[in-house]
């Protein structure tokens, strides 16, 4: 029964001293996008489309157990296409994904680290439409993904997004096709 009850305070007097060295950086993110609209039409398909994102970022950790959050408010850039029409719509967007991520060492001066949470878009661009596209005003989307952390300071990460909301809505030839854009992203980061 000791051994347990000592065990126990151990295990408090860490959990309790964790958020003592608990570990708030900022930095900066950008990277590409390469995405692909999801269309609700099965007579029509969407084209891969590059673009690009850049913008401040901040990253929460538990150095003990790795366990943390990686928040960022990034400027988004990409183009939504559909095969057979000459239309593109410029998705000009903020993007705030909020995720929860796990790191684990390799060494002071390499790490590893997988993410996943949600993340919302919000139109900076075109809000009314144009031609026979409506861009929505937000959208939401879940982030899978993973990276390395490399010398302390650059973080070389991939991640996919699955749209969970529609991104636009495309009006053809009177019915209504809900239109979702689903991305790959590569990114570097530089926390300071």
């Amino acid at each position: 029964m000791k051994k347990i009850i000592s065990v126990l305070m151990v295990a408090v007097c860490l959990m309790m001293a964790a958020p003592a060295q608990a570990q708030l950086h900022f930095g900066v993110k950008g990277g590409l996008n390469l995405s692909k609209a999801s269309l609700s039409a099965d007579a029509l398909k969407g084209d891969n489309q590059t673009g690009f994102f850049i913008g401040p970022m901040a990253e929460f950790t538990l150095p003990i157990i790795g366990i943390g959050a990686d928040v960022a408010a990034l400027y988004s850039q990409s183009d939504l296409s559909v095969k057979g029409y000459d239309v593109n719509a410029k998705l000009k967007t903020i993007e705030i994904p909020v995720n929860l991520k796990w790191s684990f060492g390799l060494g002071s001066m390499l790490g590893a680290y997988i993410a996943t949470g949600p993340q919302f878009g919000f139109n900076i661009g075109n809000k009314n439409g144009f031609m026979n596209y409506e861009l929505e005003k937000s959208n939401t989307t879940y982030n899978v993904g993973a990276g390395l952390k490399l010398l302390r300071h650059l973080q070389v990460g991939v991640n996919y997004n699955f749209a969970l909301s529609k991104t636009a809505v495309l009006l053809d030839d009177a019915t209504m096709v809900k239109v979702k854009n689903n991305t790959w992203q590569v990114s570097l980061a530089y926390i300071f």
